[in-house]
């Protein structure tokens, strides 16, 4: 018995700035919770604060690339 040929799909619209924005929004959010417990974290730990600095700065790159890479790939 042979199964029926699949169908091609068309690719789902999406609108992929929407999950980078909310994700630089939950990096400044432990920003902004570890700069106000700054004096509490171990010494050891700081490093935390630059992995949210990372992450934002990541994000945004991330959120002004998107638009550039989908007019190139003409989407």
């Amino acid at each position: 018995m042979s199964r029926p040929p699949r169908r091609e799909t068309e690719p789902l619209e999406t609108n992929e700035r929407i999950p980078v924005g909310i994700g630089i929004v939950c990096w400044a959010v432990a920003l902004i919770v570890l700069l106000i417990l700054r004096d509490r974290l171990p010494g050891a730990h700081e490093w935390w604060i630059w992995t949210c600095v990372a992450g934002i700065g990541g994000g945004l790159f991330g959120y002004f690339y998107i638009p550039y890479v989908r007019r190139k790939r003409g989407i």
